[in-house]
């Protein structure tokens, strides 16, 4: 199948990408939002391509993958024709979030492809059609060394983000245990801030941490939580949106308190053994549930139904 979708969600399209499909991503002068082609730090295969968006009619595409409401509108000029599409939302609604509509709840053509079970109940889908994919990973191996008594966290954008990302609560966590920042836009914090680098390399440093930090008040899932925990890091995380269904008690420590996590925290940095164990936990229950092989299978029953 010839699958045409826009890289909007790095980590969930470097999964995606992996099945059994050819797969082609809009490009456009200076890879801006709506054509940024294929990625620089996540590992993609060849059958990833990047086409320019004014190539895009001459491509034998069977199916589209939209991403943002705003895609359908760009899909349909782009191509000049109608192609059977799936929309998969990535967030959390934002506002008045009881009564938040969701942009295709008046239309039942398209299905509606949830990737958290919270989101499609929080969400008003209306008379779409839905389905959850719960999120898959590629296994990045049981890199866990632990070797640093400082904590990992994982936030793009964390100053523009920041009740959204829980950014202002770091500074509470830093004052127990050391803390270093990985992602997009993170200078500027007073934190050991790494830019955005290469997937692979950010595991790599990410697993030499003792424990992972997930701060967020509200987002979907974040892949992040899911790959440290297949890197082999025990989790303290808020006990806000999936992170309840995806981390169990054994695998680290989930709370709306802030002692109770910043306890955890150090709990887990004073105790190697106690973090490796729990490390091991949180690896085994992030590839029952979140493992690649299934994250294919689902996508591809409903890409065939599609």
């Amino acid at each position: 199948m010839r699958i045409l979708l826009w890289h909007v969600h790095g980590s969930w399209t470097t999964a995606f990408v992996r099945g059994r499909h050819d797969y082609v991503l809009p490009l456009v002068p200076g890879r801006g939002p709506d054509g940024r082609g294929r990625a620089a730090t996540y590992d993609w295969p060849a059958t990833a391509r990047e086409v320019p968006w004014d190539r895009l009619r001459d491509e034998p595409l069977d199916l589209v993958v939209y991403q943002r409401p705003h895609e359908l509108e760009l899909a349909r000029e782009w191509l000049g024709r109608d192609l059977p599409g799936v929309y998969v939302e990535h967030n959390t609604p934002i506002g008045d979030v009881p009564r938040t509509r969701h942009p295709l709840a008046d239309r039942d053509d398209v299905p509606l492809v949830h990737v958290t079970y919270f989101n499609e109940l929080f969400w008003d889908n209306g008379r779409a059609p839905t389905r959850v994919i719960e999120h898959g990973v590629p296994d990045p191996g049981h890199l866990y060394t632990g070797e640093l008594r400082r904590a990992g966290v994982v936030v793009n954008e964390p100053v523009r983000r920041t009740r959204v990302a829980g950014t202002d609560l770091l500074p509470r966590f830093a004052a127990e245990v050391p803390l270093d920042l990985f992602g997009m836009q993170v200078d500027g914090l007073p934190y050991g801030t790494y830019e955005d680098l290469p997937q692979e390399r950010m595991h790599a440093e990410l697993a030499r941490r003792r424990v992972y930090l997930h701060p967020y008040r509200w987002t979907s899932l974040g892949l992040a939580l899911i790959e440290a925990m297949t890197l082999g890091l025990p989790v303290v995380a808020l006990a806000a949106t999936e992170a309840v269904e995806a981390v169990p008690p054994e695998a680290g420590v989930i709370s709306t308190r802030v002692d109770v996590l910043a306890d955890a925290l150090r709990g887990f940095a004073d105790d190697p053994e106690r973090a490796a164990q729990a490390g091991k936990a949180a690896r085994a229950a992030a590839l029952a549930r979140y493992g690649l092989d299934r994250f294919l299978h689902d996508w591809d029953h409903l890409l065939e139904e599609v």
